[in-house]
């Protein structure tokens, strides 16, 4: 089956982009923030993406490039004879299938604020009600998949790829104006300072922890979303710089997302630490109570949309090449297959609240918390993990390798002074934290 390619450089960065940002950035990255002290919690954020993200992102990318294969099959192009590491391919294609598990309801929740804005119908809106609602999260789950798979079924450069292209910019476009916005509100220095300002003796190592996980999460990064993209990448620019630009865009829309959020927290005396409901409950309060509130709104969750939509693409189309090498299927037929399977097991979640009541976790839990601790807080730190010991030592792909791929092309490179970064420094912290963060979880 012949390899797709994207057809620019720039459709290669906002659909990678497109990846990493999403409900990641601006649903969970607010109320992670919120729970964790606020301005500590981004200072290690932004950490955890220099030290951690960006060499992670370099070497998943390089394995999608250098194999021009999906997950399930780069390992095996890559590996020596007799090795085992394509079993990692296997678990990353069954950590996009956990991780949509609960993206496709929240993009579906998002898609229904945006409807109840944009018809009128917002004055009683609230989180609780409507997660307790199967009709709402069933009927809107299915048109996020439908959504999802119809675009993904026509040829890369015509369908993922355009979409993409005009849903990121106007996405960035909204970000900023609703930003200004934020900053006019009665409440925002306060916001800002709270989210800003790091209070370090809030920070120890459960926080730690979660802006890892966070940073893996937002970035798409362990279960081979990366790889993915760079499969379908001409080896005419290198893999540094090109990561740089999209971590770039990345957390731009993540801090952005908190400078939109928290001022609108302190002007209306709105907890900050609500949890997941936190995007919901807080911004409708404050769409619901400033002029032109429904206008705002309606802008505000279509930003929403199109930021699940971005990433939901993404990690359909990892999920859709996976299937379709291994079974040769054209893209309609996979996407008939892949849409009906995702919304199957997606069904736990967009029922988890109302049905299919499970309680994993401590008191309040649910299928949404079963498939994110499956997936942040195991397979992306694991993969991760796997991804650095297999492109950095002899025993896997190998330093020199990898460097060749990270470096062909223009651009900024790869040098050996970081190769101790690389192979000893990200792998050890990763294995530490995520011990760190199993021993610690609050398990009941």
């Amino acid at each position: 089956m012949k390899r797709e390619r994207l057809g620019s450089r720039l459709g290669f960065i906002l659909l990678s982009a497109g990846c990493a940002i999403g409900c990641g950035n601006v649903w969970k990255f607010p109320w992670m923030t919120g729970q964790y002290g606020g301005g500590g919690f981004v200072l290690v954020y932004v950490l955890c993406l220099l030290i951690l993200g960006l060499p992670v992102m370099v070497m998943e990318f390089s394995l999608g490039r250098a194999s021009q294969a999906s997950p399930v099959g780069m390992y095996k192009k890559l590996e020596k004879s007799g090795h085992k590491w394509h079993i990692h391919g296997y678990l990353a294609l069954f950590g996009n299938i956990c991780l949509m598990a609960f993206y496709t309801v929240v993009t579906g929740w998002m898609i229904y604020y945006f409807v109840s804005f944009l018809t009128g119908n917002n004055a009683d809106l609230g989180f609780v009600s409507m997660i307790t609602n199967p009709g709402v999260n069933v009927g809107y789950l299915a048109v996020a998949v439908v959504v999802g798979f119809v675009i993904l079924s026509f040829n890369l450069q015509g369908g993922l790829e355009r979409v993409t292209k005009y849903m990121m910019v106007i996405l960035l476009l909204l970000m900023v104006v609703l930003a200004v916005n934020s900053f006019t509100m009665e409440g925002a220095a306060e916001g800002l300072k709270f989210y800003l300002l790091p209070d370090f003796s809030k920070i120890n190592g459960t926080v730690i922890v979660a802006a890892m996980n966070q940073a893996f999460f937002t970035l798409s990064l362990g279960v081979g979303s990366m790889a993915i993209f760079g499969s379908y990448l001409d080896k005419d620019r290198s893999l540094m710089g090109e990561s740089i630009n999209i971590i770039a865009l990345d957390s731009f829309v993540a801090i952005t997302a908190g400078l939109i959020i928290f001022p609108a927290c302190f002007t209306f005396d709105l907890e900050v630490g609500a949890g997941p409901g936190l995007l919901f409950d807080t911004m409708a309060t404050v769409f619901n109570n400033m002029a032109y509130g429904r206008i705002w709104g309606t802008i505000f969750f279509l930003f929403m949309v199109f930021a699940a939509l971005s990433t939901e693409l993404a990690v359909f189309e990892n999920i859709l090449a996976c299937v379709r090498e291994m079974t040769g299927w054209n893209r309609p037929k996979g996407c008939i297959v892949c849409g009906i399977g995702m919304f199957a097991i997606s069904l736990t979640t967009a029922l988890g609240y109302s049905v299919f009541t499970f309680q994993p976790f401590a008191e309040g839990s649910a299928w949404l918390d079963f498939w994110d601790f499956i997936v942040s807080y195991n397979l992306l730190p694991i993969g991760s993990f796997i991804i650095a010991l297999f492109c950095c030592n002899k025993f896997g792909w190998g330093w020199d390798n990898f460097m060749a791929e990270a470096n062909a092309g223009t651009g900024l490179k790869v040098k050996n002074w970081m190769k101790p970064i690389f192979r000893f420094t990200v792998p050890a912290l990763v294995l530490v934290l995520y011990i760190y963060g199993l021993a610690t979880f609050a398990w009941k």
